[in-house]
């Protein structure tokens, strides 16, 4: 299997870094930098943390039409930048290749489908903790579940074989046919814990050492259920905050990824988080006070340091 990984994030190395050790996988990362892939190409990838060290040479390039074809494409974008990661990928794109999306929020494959009028869109869930340190240098701080499915429900061979091909990799993943509950299960983990550590410049773990923080914490993922519920979506589990301050336990050394942008000065992620809630809610006609002023005071620190 051909696989193309966009992007070459924390998520995108690990991943990469992971897969070039299995023989049924041909990995290439692509970055839309030059320079910076001609670096990785030469220095390899790094991963250090809760399976030891590992160095893995992959092939990386910022022209897509080098790689020639592939089976799969994997978009580890942030979530605001899928567009521009598409015509990227131009070149590859064709009626036989599998899209997979593995970005936080909401939205990310209805604008593959729509951009790439591709039928063959896969969504992920990815519960991995991974800090970029420095380029293609990668802290994986805690190993969870990946999750794959199609909006439809379908599961397909090459989903299957993909399944296997990251399992022989060393990742737990498993396949759904209820993927849109899955994605909502994540998004409101991630609201819980990326505004409020990017706020705070805490890590995970250490949201729960302050009850004042726990308190956000709650009221933002109360209010995600009440939409979620508001708009028949059926949650994995009943209670999420639980479930919230369980994950801010199990990645606790983890840099939420909204905090590691904030203080490397680029943009968040906020409105296909907490901002999207925000404006579900209006949908349907509730309000989501915590959240507005979390989606709020996040687009103000951006304001801030992309205005200085």
């Amino acid at each position: 299997m051909k696989i193309v990984i966009v992007g070459p994030g924390a998520i995108g190395c690990l991943i990469a870094a992971f897969l070039s050790r299995v023989k049924q996988a041909e990995v290439w990362l692509l970055d839309k930098d030059l320079a910076r892939a001609r670096r990785i190409n030469k220095s390899g990838v790094f991963v250090q943390g809760i399976n030891g060290k590992l160095k893995a040479r992959v092939k990386i390039t910022a022209c897509a039409s080098q790689i020639k074809f592939c089976d799969l494409i994997i978009f580890c974008v942030k979530s605001y930048a899928a567009e521009s990661a598409l015509k990227t990928v131009k070149p590859l794109l064709n009626r036989n290749v599998c899209l997979l999306s593995l970005q936080n929020g909401l939205g990310n494959v209805e604008i593959i489908s729509k951009i790439s009028g591709n039928t063959n869109v896969w969504a992920g869930v990815i519960f991995l903790g991974a800090t970029l340190l420095s380029e293609a240098n990668v802290r994986y701080a805690g190993a969870g579940k990946i999750i794959i499915g199609k909006k439809d429900g379908k599961i397909t061979r090459r989903m299957r074989v993909l399944r296997d091909v990251f399992k022989n990799a060393g990742f737990e993943i498993s396949l759904s046919k209820k993927i849109d509950a899955w994605i909502w299960h994540k998004l409101i983990i991630n609201i819980g814990i990326n505004a409020l550590s990017a706020i705070t410049s805490l890590k995970n773990g250490d949201l729960l050492k302050y009850s004042e923080v726990r308190q956000i914490l709650d009221l933002s993922v109360r209010e995600a259920v009440c939409v979620a519920e508001k708009m028949g979506i059926k949650l994995i589990y009943k209670n999420m905050r639980k479930k919230t301050e369980a994950v801010c336990d199990f990645t606790a050394e983890n840099i939420s990824s909204m905090l590691q942008d904030v203080l490397n000065r680029k943009k968040t992620e906020i409105d296909s988080l907490n901002g999207a809630i925000v404006r579900k809610a209006e949908e349907i006609g509730i309000d989501t006070p915590v959240n507005r002023v979390l989606t709020n005071l996040i687009k103000i620190k951006q304001l801030c340091y992309t205005q200085t």
